[in-house]
Order: C-alpha cells, then sequence, then structure tokens
C-alpha cells in the first residue's frame, strides 16, 4: 500500500503542486486498501470527514469480512517536499489490533524522541543540556558529537539556542518529522535525538515505528487554540499541559505493523526510481509480533508490453 502511494505520488515530483501529488498518494493507497482482507478503521487520516474525501478518520477501509485493524496513515509525508524536489519525503501506514493506536486529533505535540541506547534513561522534563548529557552517555560519546533534529520553525528559537550552548550539532529540517523519528533509531544514520514540537498524527506514526525499533518517544499535546483544546478534552485529555505520553500510549497494541516507502531520496530510503515500464521503490518494513525489521527494494511492473530486461544495478 505504501509502495503504491509512493509511485503515484512521486509522478508530480518537482511540478510544484502538493495538493495533486497527496490526492495521487490518497488515491492509490486507498485502492490498495479495497484489495487486501483486512477490515480497517481510519484512526490517523488525511482529517475529518469534512475535510478529506477519502482516508478521513473514522472511515472504514477494506474488506468487512476480514481482520478488523485499526489503520495510521499518511499517504504523502512531506506533500511540499514532493512538490518541490526535495529530500525524505514518504508514504507512511501502520496497523494495529483495535484500540492499539491512539486516535490523536490535529494538534501538535511536544516531542523528544531518541534511539534504544537512551531509551527509558531520557525525560521530557529535564533541561536540554541534561537530557544531550544522558544521550552521549548512553552512546560512550561526547554531547558535541551528537546530532539532534529540529523543525525549523519560529516556534523553537529558544530550543535551537539551548540545543547550541550545550554544545551539540543540529540538523534543522524543513519538514518530515517522522522520516527523523525512525533515524534516530536506526543505527548507523547519524541522527541522536528529535526535540521540539510537531504534529500529533506523526508522533502515533512515530510512536508504531519505535515500537518496533526499540527506541522510545515522550510527547505533550500542546494545542494552538481553543478547539483543539476543547477536542482533547472531548477525548478525556484535560491536564494536557502537565501529561507525559509515553511511546506505548500513543501505540499500545502488540500486533503492530509499520510501512514506509520512500518517494524522493532520504538519508534512510530512496525515493521511486522510474524505467521503461516501471518503478523501484525502497521501503522499510516492520512487525512487532514476528520482532522482524526489513529494508524491501522492490522491482514493480507498470507495463509489460513496454518493459525491457530488468537490470538490477545498486
Amino acid at each position: 500500500m505504501t509502495e503504491a502511494a509512493a509511485v503515484a505520488s512521486s509522478r508530480a515530483m518537482g511540478h510544484g503542486d502538493g495538493p495533486r501529488a497527496d490526492a495521487l498518494a490518497v488515491k492509490a493507497m486507498r485502492r490498495e486498501l479495497e484489495a487486501v482482507h483486512l477490515s480497517g478503521r481510519i484512526v490517523i487520516g488525511e482529517g475529518e470527514r469534512d475535510e478529506a474525501p477519502m482516508l478521513y478518520i473514522g472511515e472504514d477501509v477494506g474488506d468487512p469480512h476480514g481482520q478488523r485493524v485499526d489503520v495510521a496513515v499518511d499517504p504523502l509525508e512531506g506533500t511540499s517536499l514532493v512538490a518541490s524536489g526535495r529530500s525524505n519525503a514518504i508514504a507512511v501506514m501502520a496497523i494495529s489490533e483495535p484500540g492499539g493506536l491512539l486516535h490523536a486529533p490535529d494538534t501538535y505535540l511536544e516531542k523528544l524522541i531518541v534511539g534504544p541506547p537512551a531509551a527509558g534513561r531520557v525525560n521530557i522534563d529535564y533541561p536540554v543540556e541534561a537530557n544531550l548529557q544522558i544521550i552521549a552517555d548512553s552512546l560512550s560519546r561526547q554531547v558535541s558529537d551528537l546530532t539532534v533534529i529540529v523543525l525549523d520553525r519560529e516556534r523553537h528559537r529558544r530550543l535551537i539556542a539551548d540545543v547550541r550552548e550545550a554544545g551539540a550539532r543540529i540538523k534543522l529540517i524543513a519538514d518530515g518529522d517522522l522520516v527523523a523519528a525512525v533515524s534516530v533509531a536506526v543505527a548507523g544514520t547519524a541522527d541522536h535525538v528529535v526535540m521540539g514540537t510537531g504534529g500529533a498524527p506523526e508522533g502515533v506514526l512515530a510512536a508504531a515505528a519505535l515500537r518496533c525499533l526499540g527506541g522510545e518517544i515522550q510527547a505533550r499535546f500542546r494545542p494552538r487554540n481553543q478547539a483543539e483544546v476543547e477536542r482533547l478534552e472531548a477525548m478525556g485529555v484535560h491536564n494536557h499541559a502537565s501529561q507525559v505520553l509515553c511511546t506505548e500510549d500513543l501505540a499500545s497494541g502488540s500486533a503492530i505493523a509499520f510501512s514506509m516507502t520512500g518517494v524522493t531520496d532520504g538519508e534512510l530510503l530512496r525515493g521511486v526510481r522510474f524505467f521503461g515500464g516501471g518503478a523501484r521503490t525502497h521501503s522499510l518494513v516492520m512487525d512487532l509480533a514476528a520482532a522482524t525489521i526489513r529494508f524491501v527494494d522492490t522491482i514493480r511492473v507498470l507495463d509489460r508490453e513496454r518493459v525491457g530486461p530488468i537490470r538490477l544495478i545498486a
């Protein structure tokens, strides 16, 4: 499903039209969802029913007679990245048994995300310098060796100053903090921690991935207006300013599966590559219950009449 969304949306790479790229991804993912033996309920999707014609929150998808699952999707994480042909756009999906993924409203989360070595040691309430020292110690490194990923936003000015004062390196990203969340939990990426506020739906998807990878997210809701406060209260969140959510709060399921496919090239995944009559995709696929983590390199034959001999070249 994520492969199909990635291939479809990548056709619009560099065209300057993010909404079109997103619409192509949504249509392709929805079509693939209807072809599998799963009875899904969208808990993280394209928005509320009146905001999205497909893959809206609460929508039933798939085979009504299939296995019942909750579905969290972002058919195209990084619409502006695809529109401008920049790196790290992905298509992503997570599924779990019913109730295994938090039905998070479209608001902000303050996030602290680390890989397995620092999991269980950091604390979102600690000062930035203290958390960075804990992470460095967990990796047997100096704070100056760490790379902190932060969304390049005005709201993060104080955070960026604190990280610089502590002596760590900073990678400012324009979009796509979900890729960053996965990256810090994969050894060898040279990314060590994500800090700052970003979307709550992306936080749930990140938590699903981190359950499989052994990393950790700690988060706190940061509503932007009174309407979002009221939505949180309707969900039963009355102390959003102090309540800290952990990885298992956001993704509590025991049967979580997660897939992300590169749309444009990035540090973790290659983007879609087309050849005559087909396309090549690169995905990360994980299954919590089976304890498997796979990087999947796929050749998709889209037109058998046009495709010639397939040459597998790295």
